[in-house]
């Protein structure tokens, strides 16, 4: 299946995409399911890595999620543009290949195919995430608007009604666009509204119009076990409660070589990192400076500036955005997690980026209006003239107003492509951050007629340490490097190490396959080294290092001249390094 990312995907489209991707490329990409979402979909995750080098769970990887939220459709575009970036980028461009040769990417083009679906039905219906009933889980309909597609053109609008005590009047320079009513009022003659999502009514009382959360309030985006609450919206009954979410979480759990993931979001065209919930005073001061090492980085790439949560984007320092993924990814697992909010209309239409508080205030006047021409010259349908409709419950209204799907939420179909781009560019960069080992050392050296001291000089050639962050560190969240020595099977070849295909959870556990038993006789075959560091922290040595990225292990063995042995070092999140030599 063809596809020029200028439209969105149903899921039974984006599934054949996927699916045909990795047909087309079965040496690249494989694709598996992790799970079911609240309606019964499966759930689909796409890993890229060159299977040429090795197994995907014995590289440092990179995770990319999309689409958590019902109508932030672009997200998934952005999360399919990169697989496509990467496999046409194999043996076509240089760094491409060598990050899929040296490191692995797990994709998820569309975390909430449910809400989606109910986005882009032909009578479409906007949620902000699942479509399970909750906290009310009958299903129970509020009195009050609910937002949906009354006149069935496929569109969820604005409804306005004339109203002398609306707050709302027209433009003066253009009467299509409603303005909120300034603080001294209407100038006289000036019509006034009542601005409504387009919607039905339940149990109208004939004056007062509520508007009730909808039955569906879950915030998937809210139920990660990071600063969980009941008191957050959309929270959830626990952390984990929603289907999408557990699966998530332990499909990343159970790829420990996860070394860090971003999360693609609309809109604001920005990049956004933790803390969601406190400042970055209070977060460790070499993880605050990596983030912004990245970010700059980021900015380059993607024309995106980037934020803290907390720092930038928090309205009331009191009321906190947690349970999020990128808070979750930080501090439960220790990876830097990103948020990408793809698209800020503000800024196409006034070369001015938004206000980082937009998502709370809105556009002023002056940028509505720059908005609406843009639409006139580059989006006719993102603003629809007002035309006359029968309400079954208001009477006489007008619908028109913004098609929020197509311009403030997700960018019009001619741009995504250009929108989402420049994006696998930083997913890359991402990944060749990551810390990786190499065994540049590995020597022989006869002590006896059968016995001999092996050596293995190990080292982290990555940027990041082995362990990621500081955050990981503190807290422990991950293993220590291991070395382990064995002898060589015969007729082994040398690529023989780690072909077994198990889940990245049980490849540490797992020993090393094609190593053969091997007499060590000063103490164990598998050897803990601890965490070693990255290019990161050695600048800050000013310019005398050492080698804290290295580590020696020794091993005193009993065998035979002639004897192959095999070093095999392993870390959760650097992956593996094979190193030989012959007993002589």
């Amino acid at each position: 299946m063809e596809y020029a990312f200028d439209r969105f995907l149903r899921y039974d489209e984006l599934v054949r995409w996927m699916s045909d991707t990795a047909t087309a490329h079965p040496n690249l990409v494989s694709l598996d399911t992790y799970g079911r979402s609240h309606e019964g979909r499966e759930l689909w995750l796409m890993t890229i890595t060159d299977a040429a080098t090795g197994p995907h769970h014995s590289k440092p990887a990179h995770w990319i999620d999309a689409s958590i939220h019902a109508v932030e459709l672009t997200a998934t575009v952005a999360a399919c543009a990169v697989v496509d970036r990467l496999v046409r980028g194999h043996d076509a461009d240089e760094r491409i290949t060598h990050a899929l040769r040296t490191r692995t990417f797990y994709i998820v083009p569309r975390v909430n195919p449910d809400g989606a679906e109910w986005a882009l039905a032909d009578r479409p219906v906007f949620r902000r995430s699942s479509t399970r009933p909750w906290p009310w889980t009958d299903g129970h309909r509020w009195p009050g608007l609910h937002e949906e597609d009354v006149d069935g053109d496929g569109r969820v609008l604005q409804m306005r009604i004339p109203d002398p005590a609306g707050a709302w009047m027209p433009h003066p320079d253009d009467r299509r666009l409603l303005i909120p009513i300034p603080a001294e009022g209407a100038p006289p003659g000036v019509a006034t509204y009542r601005l409504l999502d387009e919607g039905s009514i339940v149990d109208h009382d004939g004056f007062t119009i509520p508007t009730p959360p909808p039955a569906e309030g879950l915030d998937l985006n809210r139920n990660f076990p990071a600063g969980w609450g009941r008191a957050i919206p959309g929270a959830g009954d626990h952390p984990l409660s929603e289907p999408e979410i557990d699966a998530l979480v332990r499909a990343i759990v159970a790829r420990p070589n996860v070394c860090g993931l971003n999360a693609f979001h609309t809109s604001g065209g920005v990049l956004l990192r933790p803390s969601s919930t406190q400042p970055d005073a209070k977060l460790p001061p070499m993880d605050v400076w990596v983030w912004k090492q990245l970010a700059e980085r980021g900015t380059q790439l993607t024309g995106y500036p980037a934020h803290s949560v907390y720092e930038d984007f928090t309205w009331d320092p009191a009321e906190t955005m947690s349970g999020a993924a990128d808070d979750w990814a930080y501090e439960h697992t220790g990876v830097f997690g990103w948020t990408t909010e793809f698209w800020d209309i503000v800024h196409a239409a006034t070369g001015t980026k938004q206000s980082t508080h937009f998502w709370y205030t809105g556009p002023t006047d002056d940028e509505a209006l720059a908005v609406l021409r843009w639409c006139d010259e580059h989006h006719p349908d993102g603003y629809v003239d007002w035309y006359p409709f029968e309400h079954p419950s208001l009477g006489d209204v007008e619908l028109g107003g913004w098609d929020s799907l197509t311009t403030w939420v997700n960018p019009p179909a001619h741009l995504l492509r250009n929108e989402v781009e420049q994006h696998a560019d930083f997913a890359v960069h991402q990944a060749l951050c990551s810390p990786a080992l190499e065994i540049p050392h590995c020597t022989a050296e006869r002590l006896s007629e059968d016995t001999w001291r092996v050596e293995a000089g190990i080292a982290n050639t990555g940027w990041l340490p082995t362990d990621v962050s500081a955050q990981a560190r503190r807290a422990k969240l991950v293993k220590p490097l291991v070395a382990e020595i064995g002898g060589v099977p015969d007729g082994a070849s040398d690529a023989a190490t780690g072909d077994v295909d198990v889940d990245g959870a049980e490849a540490f556990e797992a020993g090393s396959p094609g190593l053969e038993p091997l007499a060590v006789v000063d103490g164990p075959a598998r050897r803990q080294l601890g965490q070693l560091e990255g290019r990161a922290s050695l600048r800050f040595s000013r310019g005398h290092d050492g080698t804290p990225d290295r580590a020696l292990a020794r091993w005193i063995v009993r065998a035979r001249p002639g004897d192959e042995v095999q070093v095999v070092a392993r870390h959760d999140r650097a992956g593996e390094a094979t190193a030989r030599c012959t007993l002589h």
